[in-house]
């Protein structure tokens, strides 16, 4: 598909211009392929340090010259395959363009470069009240978090990327450089372009540069756990809870699986049971009447006590073990390998869908742990193998294909958050019907010579 002469030609020109800040070290390279969970590792041919937007330019220029591939590389999180290069070509490293260009206090907004991940953007902020509240787990850098459409667990309360993105600069597959939205809240004028790109997986373009959303701090932040005798008594609380209008910051469900993981892995003693993990942000009075009228949901469908606590750091030991389920799931086998999944449906199938999930896992012998932000209906699921054993490997792919195609049957989609990478190319058609074909046709202008990211969403 592409000529590897030209990709060589293509490092060749860039060499001269980027001295030793393009690599080809092996090492390098293979750290720019695929590296998180089951999909192998498809490394660039070579790797360059940008330093600021015009060498983004620079070698788009050159690259969409000699029809080169380039992928842009944010923090390597990614869990479909985004930062392979299967065709080869060149890795774009975002990670020193890193800084924040301007707080504006006064509009609740931030502008800030790519490479700058999420925990030192709220760093930064730290002193001014504000803070930036999408949460995907892994510490990704904003410009990954943008390209994929990023959520997390406060996505019930404050959305997910695409709702907290004002306005981006982009560089185009020619080497031109635009701006799409900006500080403005709303506006009527034109193609809604920046939403465009979100999510478009590094596909339409490379972000240089974003205006982001900033929320206030809350006066109180409230957390508390509750275990349930059921999946379905857990998933029906939280449904009742949404119905009623609680507003919720974050709602996490545990399997009885993956709370045994966080037990051992993060020393905890929660009782073995699926257990919801909140969390309320508000002035006091209202986070109060919130705890009180949750507290009354779980007692419709749990004899288990809702316990809650504004003490900051008993807080911030349940969450920080719910930041490190994926690591605690794996010590479940030590040695193995994780393939880690996602699904979203109407959250009034979720209890269906979860539990028809742990009836696959239990008559299929997998080791298979579920979390969810079933505050939106989108839940995880890692199964675990060894490297070497592919029976079981088999197994998971098969159980993976029913578990997308359980969801897709409910109203639901393939992906909540993973995005479609390589990993689900498969099935956006089957989701999205011909809608796909307006999708290529979009990608097909943006990118006539598809340098951008080129074997990711379509087949």
């Amino acid at each position: 598909m592409f000529d590897k002469k030209n990709i060589q030609q293509a490092i060749d020109r860039l060499k001269q211009q980027f001295g030793d800040s393009l690599s080809t070290s092996p090492s390098v390279l293979e750290q720019h392929g695929h590296t998180t969970t089951r999909l192998p590792n498809q490394a660039p041919d070579a790797v360059i340090f940008v330093q600021n937007v015009y060498d983004v330019v620079n070698i788009m220029k050159v690259c969409n010259q000699l029809e080169c591939p380039v992928i842009a590389f944010g923090t390597g999180s990614s869990l479909e395959g985004h930062v392979n290069a299967p065709f080869g070509g060149i890795s774009i490293d975002m990670r020193k363009l890193d800084q924040v260009l301007a707080v504006n206090n006064e509009d609740l907004d931030v502008i800030v470069q790519p490479g700058i991940t999420r925990e030192a953007l709220n760093m930064h902020l730290r002193d001014s009240g504000l803070f930036f509240p999408i949460d995907p787990g892994a510490n990704a850098s904003i410009g990954g978090m943008a390209a994929t459409r990023a959520s997390g667990t406060n996505a019930v309360r404050y959305g997910t990327m695409k709702d907290n993105i004002l306005g981006m600069q982009v560089v185009m597959a020619d080497g031109s450089l635009v701006r799409v939205g900006g500080r403005s809240r709303k506006s009527s004028a034109g193609y809604d372009l920046t939403r465009l790109f979100i999510g478009s997986e590094g596909t339409l373009g490379i972000i240089t540069e974003l205006t982001l959303r900033l929320h206030v701090v809350p006066e109180v932040i409230s957390g508390g756990i509750c275990s349930f005798p059921s999946i379905r008594a857990a998933c029906d609380a939280v449904i009742m809870t949404v119905q009623m209008g609680i507003p919720l910051a974050r709602i996490e469900l545990l399997d009885p699986l993956q709370v045994r993981a966080c037990n051992k892995y993060s020393n905890l003693d929660l009782p073995e049971e699926p257990l919801l993990l909140v969390e309320f942000h508000g002035s006091a009075e209202t986070v109060k009447d919130d705890v009180v009228r949750f507290g009354e949901v779980c007692t419709e469908f749990t004899q288990s006590p809702f316990r809650w606590s504004t003490n900051t750091e008993k807080r911030n030991k349940l969450w920080k073990a719910r930041h490190d389920a994926y690591w605690a799931a794996l010590a479940l086998l030590p040695g193995a390998v994780g393939s880690a999944t996602d699904v979203c449906v109407p959250i009034s199938r979720l209890a269906e869908c979860v539990e028809a999930t742990i009836a696959d896992i239990n008559q299929n012998g997998l080791t298979a742990p579920i979390v969810g932000h079933v505050g939106d209906g989108n839940f995880h699921v890692l199964p675990l193998t060894m490297p070497d054993d592919d029976e079981m490997q088999d197994k998971i792919s098969a159980f993976s294909n029913r578990l997308i195609k359980r969801a897709l049957s409910m109203g639901g989609t393939s992906t909540g958050e993973h995005g479609i990478g390589q990993g689900k190319r498969g099935y956006l058609r089957e989701e999205m019907g011909t809608a796909v074909d307006l999708m290529a046709g979009i990608k097909a202008s943006f990118d006539p010579k598809n340098i951008l990211n080129p074997g990711k969403l379509f087949s």
